[in-house]
């Protein structure tokens, strides 16, 4: 598989231009499909603001300008929520921003816990799982996944940060919030091969799938970045 990066140096008077121009400089719109639904899954570590543990607005407003100008509808966007065991989804969208920016465009929000149908991964993806590197071992009951994700857009907006058990976490680890439905740090220990695991079922399962980050460096400011699996 190969892959394409974008990365520019950008400043708090040009960022929201510059996701629309480094979208681009990853050539997304090869594989964004503007006739599916787009989930932009929104990152939350922690309730409250802290820039560099969370989507910024300013990412989320970035990206969302990004695809409205280069023709995807507003009616097939949305936010997308995950749960977590340590934080709250709904006071974290709150106090980081998030749900303003989504209601001022006047999206849909959805938290994938509330109401949202979820699949077991074998009715999702059939005979991929007997290629697991790992989840079968970590999941010998199996797992869901929400069955909304099977044919759309996902465009993940997390950060770049430590953690504890994996080291770095940044735009693969925030898949796995939205495909693994429950008790996901038992996969903490075998978090590469995890991920691996992951993209086979974004494959199969038809996701277009589009990590956004962003990173905090002290000297040059904000620099997004962008990229895609090819």
């Amino acid at each position: 598989m190969k892959s394409k990066v974008a990365i520019i140096k950008t400043t708090p008077a040009t960022v929201l231009e510059d996701y629309h121009r480094l979208m681009n400089l990853a050539d997304y719109q090869n594989y964004i499909s503007k006739d599916v639904d787009t989930a932009l899954k929104i990152n939350i570590s922690w309730h409250f603001f802290y820039p560099g543990s969370s989507t910024t607005p300013w990412q989320l407003e970035g990206v969302i300008r990004a695809l409205k100008r280069d023709g995807f509808k507003s009616e097939l966007i949305h936010g997308c929520h995950n749960r977590t065991v340590v934080i709250d989804a709904h006071l974290g969208e709150k106090e980081n921003k998030q749900i303003n920016v989504i209601n001022s465009h006047n999206l849909r929000n959805i938290h994938l816990y509330e109401g949202e149908e979820w699949i077991d991964i074998r009715d999702a993806v059939g005979d991929l799982t007997k290629k697991f590197l790992c989840l079968n071992e970590v999941y010998p009951k199996g797992f869901s996944i929400p069955k909304r994700f099977i044919g759309e857009n996902i465009i993940h907006l997390p950060t770049v940060k430590t953690h504890v058990f994996t080291t770095t976490t940044g735009a693969m680890k925030n898949a796995f919030g939205g495909l693994l439905n429950e008790k996901r740090h038992w996969t903490h220990p075998v978090i590469h091969e995890t991920l691996v695991d992951l993209l086979m079922i974004q494959k199969r399962s038809t996701m277009a799938f589009l990590p956004l980050w962003t990173e905090l460096l002290q000297e040059t400011g904000r620099v997004p970045a962008a990229w895609f699996p090819m």
